[in-house]
């Protein structure tokens, strides 16, 4: 998460600036459709997977594992009852599974936040 700004715009003059400006029409674009795709695979997550693997995609997802850039294992501090609206269950499911994923190895707690290691990709997406 980082600090960020929410500008409106009225919708004659969004329209005017993606005729006018192909730059920002194509980073527009590109924005919406990747949207889309999270979208997507976020109701196939839902409908398909188990909560376990949900937390553990949702995990890997906010440390940018699985993104074109370099994967940030340190997530910042996030309370489990956040966690668990996130996946769509309790947050004494998600301190189950955090427990669970720390006793394997998976992930470390510290004073900066939470640890993300690899292995949790290997472990839930690939060996799947």
């Amino acid at each position: 998460m980082s600090d960020c700004s929410i500008v409106r715009l009225e919708k004659s003059a969004t329209v005017r600036v993606l005729h006018e400006q192909p730059v920002f029409t194509e980073l527009f674009l590109a924005h919406l459709l990747s949207r889309n795709v999270r979208i997507e695979e976020d109701l196939v997550d839902q409908l398909v997977n188990v909560s376990e693997k949900r937390l553990a995609r949702l995990l890997l997802l906010l440390a940018n594992f699985g993104k074109g850039s370099k994967p940030k294992p340190f997530i910042a501090k996030i309370k489990q009852e956040t966690l668990a609206e996130m996946i769509g269950t309790t947050r004494s499911r998600v301190n189950f599974f955090m427990n669970k994923f720390r006793k394997r190895g998976f992930i470390d707690y510290d004073a900066r936040g939470l640890h993300i290691r690899s292995s949790l990709l290997k472990r839930f997406v690939l060996h799947d």
